[in-house]
């Protein structure tokens, strides 16, 4: 997301954000410095540790696009909550149109990404058990438990 982001800005003239290390310094009450340290920080943070729950959706079985898009979500939910429950952000539904379209691109670069990574690395444990379950009776039926491997 990251390198995206970084093209994107050479090619638009945009500047970097400071809106993470704005959410990061009011959520552990550090003073307010913008600081790329901070930035950085809750960049990589935040990628990292919701990248865990990519991992857990693939190890369940969760892979593909499908998932890839679920998972998209995930990281813009995520992006917001803390944006807006902090003050630093506001809806997205009041952004300006490109402002909003170039935030859903870079996250929509980072899910599919990593969901690329996530989805390769769960493989080679084989199928988890949602598959296992479809590969039985495709669909959600109770009475189909997860299946041994």
């Amino acid at each position: 997301m990251t390198v995206a982001e970084k093209v994107e800005q050479r090619v638009t003239g945009r500047p970097d954000s400071h809106v993470p290390a704005r959410v990061l310094e009011r959520l552990t009450g550090l003073p307010e410095r913008r600081s790329r340290a901070h930035n950085l920080v809750m960049h990589f943070g935040q990628g990292a540790l919701l990248g865990v729950v990519r991992a857990l959706m693939a190890n369940a079985g969760l892979r593909g696009p499908v998932a890839s898009g679920m998972f998209a979500v995930v990281r813009l939910t995520n992006d917001q909550v803390l944006e807006n429950a902090t003050g630093v952000g506001a809806p997205p539904q009041t952004w300006p149109r490109p402002e909003l379209a170039v935030d859903l691109l870079h996250k929509a670069v980072y899910a599919f990404a990593t969901g690329a990574v996530a989805d390769r690395l769960a493989a080679r444990g084989g199928p988890g058990p949602g598959q296992r379950h479809a590969a039985r009776l495709p669909g959600r039926h109770s009475d189909v438990g997860p299946l041994g491997r």
